[in-house]
């Protein structure tokens, strides 16, 4: 098995390299980010790829309507013109001595907006009554219309589809009942709404099948491949069963597909990774990054099952971790009380393959109050701009992700920040370090850095042919150190910053870097 293991590595790491050595990439002007090796050739001295963590802020939702609760969660977030838009699943998971998950109320698709990504509010949509009344933010419920589906875990988008039809703007998938109707065919069933508040079903059975779905699975519209791609939880093993038992048996994965019309499904792939552990993978998360859509970035959750130690017992909330792990004992383990989750990072150029960081990207962090536990560092579904603290400081990124999770009647929805770009960063301490890029042609007349130095440390780029010769103009000797902290600085040398004579031709870029880190580059037109 792990000579297996290792052959399939080595053949992945393989025809990675040969699909990037190959002519040279036409990046055009696009920008592009240091999230796997897909533009590297070679690096030395002290030179890393260092993945970067989202900074903790405040909490910006706290789930305590009686229509929410503790197993609130699998948040879909995303910019819609002026506002900020957030749908969400309302569940109260109260754990018991004898009953891990159990239920005070049925779940719900709930909805938030902002202005600023920051600030939320649940208006009082009036459409689906709780204990009689209509006072609430519920936007999806059960019934009739939507028997057997499971709105407590949504995935909603708008539709950015050119060829989308009105009533169709906004999109969602919902997971069918598996649990409480085994007989049924289990699968992910579409949703449309013209506005994002008023919902029906684009299909009455499901349109993907395959897989496993008690979690969040997403989609997207696909702007630079012109087609729709999902991401769904899934168990390569075929070991998943009706009966619940079952359930958690076999590898916990994701498997990917694409539409052309959100319906009809094809292309179907296990997701692959560069030089990365079989491990467990509750959510995948993975959308577009909006700064450089031709590549997709995710955020899956990594599960990790430990067990009874000096170590588990010094984490928080003892008595309701032990409480959780008796609950679970029907499954012959405590996996409720011994379970932890974190996000990772990973990052695909064609949307099967992906460079998957295993260092955690959002751990679980300092301990306190709500955390440690199954369930928390759960990233929502999208990622947005919002302003910084700091005045006349360039945007940031927000994702949000849960806390305090199946603790009480409510749990907490935190933000974390992130420089643009900022997931991986080209770094070299003092003593310097190299990255020469693979041949690449450009577009453009300038060459943009996004990159943060110490104020003794700098950056410079030497313009190099394809056998690393550097170019007359371009050499690193006629390139000053660059220094500061920017997301946007031209990159000049002796006769200034214009590299249009080098457009369309096969080139490298070397990098030179002392304290410094480089989140990315993109060759512009000239002001």
């Amino acid at each position: 098995m792990k000579y297996s293991i290792t052959l399939r590595t080595t053949l992945l790491l393989a025809s990675f390299a040969a699909l990037h050595a190959a002519d040279p990439v036409n990046i055009g002007t696009r920008r592009e980010l240091f999230v796997d090796d897909a533009l590297v050739e070679k690096m030395s001295g002290r030179a890393e790829l260092r993945l970067h963590h989202p900074v903790p802020r405040e909490v910006v939702q706290e789930h305590s309507a009686p229509w929410e609760g503790s197993g609130s969660g699998y948040q879909s977030i995303f910019k819609d013109g002026d506002i900020y838009r957030m749908y969400y699943g309302g569940w109260q998971l109260s754990v018991t001595p004898i009953e891990s998950a159990y239920k005070s109320h049925e779940g719900f698709t709930c909805y938030a907006e902002s202005d600023d990504g920051i600030h939320w509010r649940k208006p009082p949509l009036g459409l689906h009554d709780f204990q009689g009344s209509k006072a609430n933010n519920i936007v999806v419920a059960g019934g009739p219309e939507f028997q057997n589906i499971d709105v407590a875990h949504p995935a909603v988008f708008k539709d950015e589809n050119p060829n989308a039809t009105t009533d169709a703007k906004y999109k969602a998938f919902f997971p069918r009942f598996r649990l409480r109707h085994p007989k049924l065919s289990t699968g992910l069933i579409p949703l449309k709404s013209p506005d994002g508040i008023h919902w029906s079903l684009m299909s009455e059975t499901p349109v993907i099948t395959d897989g496993g779905f008690d979690s969040v699975n997403v989609w997207f519209w696909d702007s630079v491949r012109g087609e729709y791609r999902a991401y769904w939880r899934f168990f390569p093993e075929g070991k998943e069963t009706e009966r619940p038992i079952d359930l958690y048996k076999g590898t916990r994965a994701i498997r990917t597909a694409t539409s052309k019309d959100f319906i009809h499904w094809q292309n179907q792939a296990a997701v692959k990774y560069v030089d990365s552990p079989v491990e467990e993978l509750y959510t995948s998360q993975v959308r577009p990054y909006p700064r450089a859509p031709h590549i997709l970035v995710g955020f899956p959750t990594r599960y990790i099952e430990r067990e009874w130690s000096e170590s588990m017992r010094a984490l928080p909330e003892l008595e309701h971790r032990k409480l959780r792990a008796q609950a679970s004992k029907g499954e012959n383990r405590e996996r409720f009380g011994l379970a932890l989750t974190e996000s990772l990072f990973m990052a695909s150029r064609d949307g099967e393959t992906f460079k998957r960081w295993n260092e955690a990207f959002l751990p679980p962090g300092i301990e306190r109050k709500g955390t440690w536990n199954y369930g928390q560092t759960y990233l929502g579904w999208g990622l947005v701009e919002t302003k910084s603290d700091f005045e006349d400081a360039p945007n940031e990124l927000s994702f949000y992700a849960t806390e305090d999770y199946w603790t009480g009647n409510s749990n907490r929805l935190r933000r974390y920040t992130l420089r643009l770009d900022g997931f991986v960063s080209l770094y070299a301490p003092m003593k310097g370090g190299e990255l020469v890029t693979r041949p690449i042609r450009f577009q453009g007349n300038q060459l943009e850095l996004n990159f943060a130095t110490s104020a003794a440390g700098s950056v410079q780029v030497e313009i190099q042919d394809l056998d690393g010769k550097a170019l007359p103009g371009f050499t690193l000797e006629e390139c000053p150190p660059h220094f500061g902290d920017t997301i946007a600085r031209t990159v000049s040398w002796k006769q200034g910053p214009a590299v249009e004579s080098l457009a369309n031709r096969a080139v490298r870029l070397r990098f030179v870097v002392r304290d410094a880190h480089v989140y990315a580059f993109r060759f512009v037109p000239g002001h």
